[in-house]
């Protein structure tokens, strides 16, 4: 990629924050002393804060007050709790209910600023909207955001369009996952220019011949969208999202380059 100078938003007054997804790194499901040394390998690399999936937290939620203060320690924000499954309710789409209100409540005592979902196909695009709305009523009490995060499929089939058209802004926002989107050929900065007030947060990856590769490594050129975000004044979280699908775990060889390439595009 060509070589670009670092973005300042500071004169939009805008406050964007640099997170990462823990899931660069293996992490033993119920090992919280595993997730805490990861969280410490992200705040050495200077990110704001960090998500991560709900099975790295489930077992804490019944001691949360320990473990949210431990959290809290390592000095990072709590970003978001991801749910992502291989099978959904088949009525709506993504996790069940009574999944999404245990990990609601569970997270917000832990501190999370928010759940994300993500979904499968819907055979009735309304019904996911409005299991989604639920959740973000229930989320709101419990007092988080609701985010949406997407795959390839739901640009590929139009879906991601219908479901803001059919979501209240006020209960969910998204937390685009850029790196998809650029797979699926979406014109992610022209999404952003149209959504932007409801996009909470984007996943930032990098492909190279339809692999993936550390972020700035590959064909995904991240400028115009940074341009775009200095545009609008957009003051949400970019998160560097470091998988692979052979479930590889590049941990800090991807994740370090990854944020040198946050801070030479987006100045953060």
């Amino acid at each position: 990629m060509l070589a670009a100078a670092p973005l300042s938003l500071a004169g939009a007054g805008a406050r964007i924050q640099a997170g990462c997804q823990t899931n660069a790194w293996r992490i033993q499901p119920g090992d919280f002393g595993n997730l805490l040394e990861v969280l410490g390998r992200i705040k050495g690399h200077e990110f704001d804060g960090f998500e991560t999936g709900f099975r790295n937290l489930e077992g804490q939620f019944a001691n949360a007050t320990r473990a949210k203060a431990q959290i809290a320690a390592t000095g990072l924000r709590f970003f978001g709790i991801h749910i992502f499954l291989l099978q959904y309710d088949p009525q709506t789409a993504v996790a069940p209910w009574d999944l999404i209100m245990r990990v609601a409540d569970g997270s917000a005592a832990l501190g999370a600023q928010r759940l994300i979902l993500s979904g499968g196909p819907a055979a009735d695009p309304r019904r996911k909207a409005e299991g989604l709305d639920r959740a973000g009523e229930y989320c709101r009490k419990a007092g988080l955001d609701l985010a949406y995060h997407n795959h390839d499929r739901e640009f590929t089939s139009g879906e991601i369009e219908g479901l803001l058209s059919h979501t209240q802004p006020g209960l969910l926002h998204l937390v685009l996952d850029a790196g998809h989107a650029f797979r699926a050929r979406a014109d992610v900065t022209a999404f952003f220019r149209r959504h932007h007030g409801r996009i909470g947060g984007m996943h930032l990856r990098d492909f190279r011949n339809g692999e993936q590769v550390p972020l700035g490594q590959g064909e995904f050129d991240l400028r115009p969208l940074a341009a775009e975000i200095g545009k609008t004044g957009w003051s949400g979280w970019l998160l560097a999202e470091e998988e692979r699908l052979n479930d590889g775990k590049p941990g800090d060889s991807a994740v370090e380059p990854a944020r040198r390439h946050l801070r030479k595009i987006f100045g953060v």
